[in-house]
């Protein structure tokens, strides 16, 4: 049977870079993108690029939780296994946005969307699958209060500290994670690509042309930024590598509180209790 693999935010960047690797790799493509229009242009690209024409589009809204079920509805309504899951997508709001469901809108996407579609397709994971989460160097200046869910971060709207925040959780996702499964034989990692020139950079505020000039120099393409990732899902060396964080292809020396972060188990119990409703696949 042929393996299957699921990417969020395929119609992006280093999302299509990464789906483009994986499809000519022989793999069922199952691209999660936010519109089917920009997912079918990027499949139809992909498509003569690998002449691999296994790859399918669903479409939804990571900032809903009901579409994030759907997504997983769907996608368990064309495969009955997943090999690779890539939770890729990402988004850093310039303002508070309040979801449908109640939650900050740069958590949703970020955090809470990869916690729900992991868990839904887990079902569909056997020995030898993969889990990779796109993080960011940035979680190290994460801090996870009490108004995480709802606003990004104790005090006013400031969203690289909100975007490090949900970046922290997406890293003891990928701890507890890895933990939990590790006796199916399911690896669960997570790659940092760096600074990297995606549509998530928004030179919309009075600093940053100045951070752009002082950071130019070393932002990547979306193909570097993208080569960690596909390492992860795709090279031989990482089979039974998990729990682990990889930047430029390489496993990263975490300290202990990263490694064992003292909110890693609470804030697992406290997500599924906010999301408890949507468990319903």
């Amino acid at each position: 049977m042929k393996k299957t693999a699921v990417i969020t935010g395929a119609d992006g960047g280093m999302g299509s870079e990464i789906t483009k690797a994986v499809a000519q790799s022989g793999y069922h493509v199952i691209m999660v993108c936010y519109t089917s229009f920009k997912g079918e242009e990027r499949k139809s690209r992909i498509i003569l690029d690998t002449e691999n024409e296994d790859i399918e589009v669903v479409q939804s809204d990571l900032s809903s939780m009901e579409s994030v079920v759907e997504a997983v509805r769907k996608i368990k309504s064309k495969t009955q296994s997943v090999d690779l899951l890539m939770n890729n997508a990402g988004t850093m709001c310039t303002h508070y946005i309040r979801t449908e469901d109640g939650f900050e809108h740069t958590v949703a996407v970020n955090y809470l969307a990869p916690f729900l579609l992991t868990n839904g397709l887990l079902p569909l994971m056997h020995e030898g699958s993969r889990v990779v989460n796109m993080v960011s160097c940035t979680y190290a200046i994460g801090k996870i209060g009490p108004n995480f869910f709802t606003k990004g971060r104790e005090g006013t709207f400031i969203r690289i500290p909100i975007y490090s925040n949900t970046k922290l959780a997406l890293w003891l996702f990928t701890r507890e994670l890895s933990e939990r499964v590790k006796d199916r034989g399911i690896t669960v990692n997570a790659a940092d690509p760096g600074i990297v020139s995606t549509n998530i950079i928004r030179m919309d505020m009075w600093f940053d042309p100045l951070t752009d000039v002082l950071f130019r120099p070393f932002i990547r393409t979306p193909r570097q930024g993208a080569d960690t990732a596909i390492h992860l899902l795709l090279d031989e060396k990482c089979d039974g590598v998990t729990g682990a964080m990889f930047a430029s292809c390489k496993q990263r020396k975490l300290k202990d509180k990263y490694l064992n972060h003292p909110q890693m188990k609470e804030l697992w119990e406290q997500t599924e209790k906010k999301l408890e409703k949507f468990f319903s696949f």
